[in-house]
């Protein structure tokens, strides 16, 4: 078991790898062999207390890849021709022809959008051509500015060139800090 100063931790038994797991909790190989082990078992642990072995484990990937085991799933559509023509070859149960949909609007231009759009789909055409209106930003700058009300952020929209927010900012600040009015008056009269 011990060979020199180092432990072996293959020839450990499931109790002693669990001991030195509780001994030694940033022992990553260790939890890794654990994590091995007990795979091999079978279904003897969930998903949690794997992830929980993974948090003392510098590589996650590694207590991943024995959960996946040597299975890789291909997901690449290198068969979608084969696939495609196989299932246009075999007849529609219903008497028709076979259609195939393919999922994705971005795969198309506007114009081969419009050609093929139905009068049911208005989830893409809701979007298409839309822009978000100039006064949404400023809104959305005035309450980012109102909830966060810094000096520091004023600083940043006065190096910006946008001295209005930073005006608004400092005139907030006023408001909350009346005992320095002046000097966010005086930071106010810089902007000018």
């Amino acid at each position: 078991m011990v060979a020199g100063s180092h432990i072996d931790i293959r020839t450990l038994t499931l109790d002693e790898l669990s001991g030195v797991v509780n001994l030694y909790p940033w022992f990553s190989a260790a939890r890794i062999e654990l994590c091995r082990r007990m795979n091999a078992m079978g279904d003897s642990w969930g998903e949690d207390q794997y992830a929980s072995e993974a948090l003392y484990v510098a590589d996650r990937s590694k207590v991943a890849r024995l959960l996946r085991g040597s299975r890789t799933a291909d997901c690449s559509d290198k068969d979608v021709s084969r696939l495609l023509a196989s299932y246009m070859e075999t007849p529609d149960p219903e008497g028709g022809e076979h259609q195939v949909h393919v999922v994705g609007g971005d795969y198309f231009s506007q114009a081969q959008y419009d050609k093929v759009r139905t009068g049911s789909d208005n989830i893409f055409s809701r979007f298409a051509g839309k822009t978000r209106p100039e006064h949404d930003a400023a809104e959305e700058v005035s309450e980012i500015a109102d909830q966060f009300a810094t000096e520091t952020l004023a600083r940043i929209f006065a190096e910006q060139g946008r001295p209005e927010e930073a005006r608004r900012i400092y005139s907030r600040l006023i408001l909350d800090f009346p005992e320095k009015s002046a000097y966010f008056a005086s930071l106010i009269d810089e902007l000018d």
